[in-house]
């Protein structure tokens, strides 16, 4: 069953009865970036359905952007720590909702229960986060999953001893039978929110393949929390594919819905790359419709029948669709805008 604790990361609740959390990590350091870019991508993704966005914070020279951009954050921030104690210290200084650190890799236990004494001094929140690369040494003979429950456990225990309990867990593997194995046998012994993802998953195409089969078996058998789409590629494209895995199981039923048909050799009208260049706006809009974009006018108009609204055409011709029925002519050059229009106007 999905978790019974609560985890609280900033304004957000992971766990419980809580909606399933969508994450990323964004794809550039912050030192010496534009704090305004950096800002309004956030608040890109958050519109496009992102509850919380993780950075890397390898130096303290991350210090001060990290603090800037948490102050202006659309969403709570999470500070991703490996080796060093000291930065997850500076980063909760600096105002982070969440670190995500892996004991294994901090070194000494009295550095590890520095940090978690700080969190909760702080009131912040803590996800341990294994991954199958970075595992400890295995005396034991035991499979990759139960080794990264195993540890999982102690860890906990660890944090439990130190009376912190604000805690989500990870465990990840590239292998993706191994990440399932993982999940469902730590959740069998605890009760702690948990984090599902596949580690280095691939390309768009790869990734959102083997995410899907590992997440939406998890999460239909009750097992996640919060959940991200590793991507080799547009973290955008993360927020999509984990917004696309839990509509299609019926967990997440508001949002554009965005269908286009696949190409054949009927098509005039490059379906391909109107998708490419109006999804990421279109899929910000906070509205609950159903778009339509189809390759060619003999099919397309009966094929988006469903569709609030759909786009298709002829050559340099495009065509406008509202409830299926013919809406409006347009240019290639208009379409996006006249689409566009037509959605905010409607009320």
């Amino acid at each position: 069953m999905f978790s019974k604790r609560i985890c609280k990361v900033g304004n957000l609740e992971i766990g419980g009865s809580n909606p399933i959390r969508i994450q990323t990590m964004y794809d550039s350091s912050i030192v010496n970036c534009n704090i305004d870019d950096v800002v309004a991508r956030i608040a890109k993704l958050n519109a496009m359905g992102c509850d919380l966005i993780r950075f890397s914070y390898s130096s303290l020279d991350d210090e001060k952007p990290f603090s800037e951009i948490k102050k202006r954050s659309a969403m709570p921030l999470v500070a991703d720590i490996h080796f060093d104690y000291k930065l997850a210290l500076s980063a909760l200084k600096s105002g982070a909702d969440k670190i995500r650190i892996n004991p294994g890799n901090i070194g000494a236990k009295w550095k590890t229960k520095e940090v978690v004494l700080a969190a909760k001094d702080m009131n912040e929140a803590i996800r341990i986060g294994l991954n199958s690369g970075s595992l400890p040494r295995d005396d034991k003979g035991l499979s990759q999953a139960d080794l990264m429950v195993n540890t999982a456990l102690d860890y906990l225990n660890d944090f439990e001893s130190y009376g912190f309990y604000n805690t989500v867990v990870s465990l990840k593997s590239s292998n993706v039978e191994n990440t399932i194995e993982a999940a469902r046998r730590f959740k069998e012994k605890s009760d702690y929110p948990f984090h599902l993802g596949v580690t280095e998953a691939g390309s768009a195409i790869v990734s959102s393949v083997r995410s899907t089969w590992a997440l939406g078996n998890l999460i239909r058998d009750g097992i996640g929390d919060t959940i991200r789409v590793s991507i080799t590629g547009e973290i955008e494209d993360e927020v999509l594919a984990a917004s696309e895995i839990l509509r299609t199981l019926g967990l997440k039923k508001s949002g554009v819905r965005l269908v286009s048909c696949p190409r054949c050799g009927r098509h005039t009208f490059d379906s391909k790359a109107m998708v490419e260049k109006i999804q990421n706006r279109l899929l910000s809009l906070d509205k609950d419709i159903t778009v339509a974009i189809m390759g060619c006018q003999v099919n397309g108009p009966g094929e988006a029948k469903d569709a609030d609204y759909a786009l298709t055409g002829i050559g340099r011709k495009a065509f406008l669709y509202k409830k299926g029925k013919l809406y409006k002519e347009v240019t290639l050059e208009s379409a996006e805008d006249e689409l566009f229009e037509a959605i905010e106007n409607d009320r």
